[in-house]
């Protein structure tokens, strides 16, 4: 049996606006919005996306599945990301080669070094 990553799911107060912004941070598109879900997608044919879902609690605690990005320039793109809502956190990484960022709503991210392989 064959099977593919489809998308992500993601639980969110402000659909829009977290969708937003990681549509911009990923250089992608929101290709559907309603008010239960908005999907985000390099464009409406591609896999995998993002879907935000609406969600009454807030975050408690370290998210357990995060998102990592492999920009060509690490300092650049986290200036960038900063830019566009997010912020540093510090989860107990201590020195490492990664920055490790929250979106507007608390998710964290990692933003690697540049890579080229998934063995890199």
């Amino acid at each position: 049996m064959a099977v593919s990553l489809y998308q992500l799911a993601v639980d969110a107060h402000d659909l829009k606006g977290l969708a937003t912004f990681w549509a911009r941070v990923l250089d992608w598109h929101i290709v559907y919005e309603d008010e239960e879900e908005v999907i985000i997608a390099a464009d409406g044919n591609a896999l995998p996306g993002i879907v935000f879902l609406p969600v009454p609690e807030t975050k408690a605690g370290k998210n357990r599945l995060h998102i990592d990005l492999a920009p060509d320039d690490q300092a650049a793109e986290v200036e960038r990301i900063l830019g566009l809502g997010a912020r540093r956190v510090d989860v107990g990484q201590g020195e490492v080669s990664w920055v490790v960022l929250a979106d507007p709503e608390g998710n964290e991210f990692c933003v690697l070094r540049p890579k080229k392989s998934l063995l890199d």
